[in-house]
């Protein structure tokens, strides 16, 4: 069923619920979900409101603007209006690592993403029969220092052939330019092989073996210029103990990671993220 999802963040108030939830009623919305949270230090609201569309007495494309008229510009609102049709077009970036790219696709065909895949991108060859046994197309754009920018070039004019809205970095390895990741604001998802910050960089799995550590985990997060610092969408840990080797550490983390970027992915295609500076508000 067709639905709309407004997001809104302003200065808190009195009457900011009640006012929201009135529109809707009063134009037969049928709400599916709210919530809302305030950040008691900066005194800002934020809130989620879904609802269908089948009865809604305003046309999609006049919700906005009269929204806007009749609540957000009394209450100075900062509002975002987003629909579940059509699909949202999700890229994937691979390398060599399969176990991320499987998970993704499974769900995909599952029904547990609504979206559309319509393309994945890989700097190796390594992934590309998996890919093609899910009936994806496979583009190789091999790169090194050389060729980087030219094939960002190649990698940027595929995402906008194939009207790409947001990219999932499934284990791919190789670091955005500040020029591509300006191309897709807070649409670019990574998985970062740590809880993060600590044991940040290549073998974040080597650095915890070797401080004995007994937790392990992995942060997804949105892609910024600042390497592994963008703003954390979830995060999730595993207990590992004393005798586990390197390569069994690698095994739990590689497990977890999946999780973890499957609900990072989730919750952006549901527009249960807000990203405020380097945070995020996670609605429920």
């Amino acid at each position: 069923m067709e639905s709309a999802i407004l997001i809104i963040q302003c200065k808190d108030q009195k009457g900011i619920v009640a006012a929201v939830t009135q529109f809707l009623y009063f134009h037969n919305g049928n709400v599916q979900e709210v919530d809302q949270y305030i950040d008691s230090e900066t005194g800002d609201f934020f809130m989620r409101a879904k609802w269908e569309l089948a009865r809604f007495a305003i046309q999609k494309d006049h919700i906005h603007r009269v929204f806007s008229e009749t609540v957000g510009d009394k209450f100075e609102m900062n509002f975002t209006l987003h629909f579940n049709e059509p699909k949202p077009r999700m890229a994937i970036f691979v390398s060599k690592l399969s176990h991320c790219l499987f998970d993704i696709v499974s769900r995909y065909y599952s029904g547990q993403f609504d979206v559309e895949i319509p393309l994945v991108i890989s700097n190796h060859e390594t992934l590309k029969p998996v890919v093609e046994a899910f009936d994806i197309p496979f583009y190789h754009l091999p790169i090194n220092k050389e060729n980087k920018l030219e094939q960002e070039d190649k990698q940027l004019q595929l995402l906008k052939e194939h009207n790409v809205d947001f990219i999932v970095l499934a284990r791919y390895m190789q670091i955005l330019s500040p020029r591509f990741i300006a191309a897709y604001p807070h649409n670019i998802i990574n998985i970062h092989h740590s809880f993060l910050p600590a044991f940040v960089g290549a073998k974040p799995y080597h650095a915890a073996h070797k401080r004995g550590v007994k937790i392990i985990g992995a942060t997804g997060h949105y892609v910024t210029e600042e390497l592994d610092a963008g703003p954390i969408i979830e995060q999730d840990i595993a207990r590992v103990k004393h005798h586990n080797t390197i390569e069994e550490l690698v095994q739990i983390g590689q497990d977890v990671e999946k999780v973890v970027l499957s609900k990072a992915i989730k919750y952006h295609l549901t527009k249960k993220v807000m990203v405020m500076g380097n945070k995020t508000v996670i609605f429920n």
